[in-house]
């Protein structure tokens, strides 16, 4: 079974830095696809930034100039750079990846790590 492990979250002071690691374990290949999302006290999950195997990003609009992701394909590893943090940056931040296999049926498998926790307050 693939487990998807985030590490790094915390607490930071408006316009600091954090660095959010997340590995997936438990595959012999590389996912095609890995990103953050994340979810604050009362909203909804939103899509922070995902990253192809290819290195092709999507990164929500909020958080563009701020934010960078990565990734190491081999390691399976996905990375966030959160820089210039604001309050509204609050939120519980879930790793996610998806997996094509073709064995027992070509589909796409996502998995979720439990989140880590990123506060940004005085």
């Amino acid at each position: 079974q693939v487990q998807l492990v985030e590490s790094g979250g915390g607490l930071v002071q408006p316009g600091g830095s954090l660095r959010l690691s997340c590995v997936a374990s438990g595959s012999m290949f590389s996912s095609k696809t890995m990103g953050w999302y994340r979810q604050a006290p009362g909203k909804q999950r939103e899509l922070v930034a995902t990253i192809t195997i290819g290195g092709a990003t999507n990164v929500a609009d909020s958080v563009k100039g701020r934010f960078t992701i990565s990734r190491d394909n081999a390691k399976n590893a996905v990375y966030l750079q959160m820089d210039s943090l604001e309050s509204a940056d609050t939120a519980v931040y879930y790793c996610n990846a998806v997996f094509h296999v073709i064995r027992p049926l070509r589909r796409d498998l996502e998995f979720w790590g439990q989140g880590t926790l990123v506060t940004v307050s005085s």
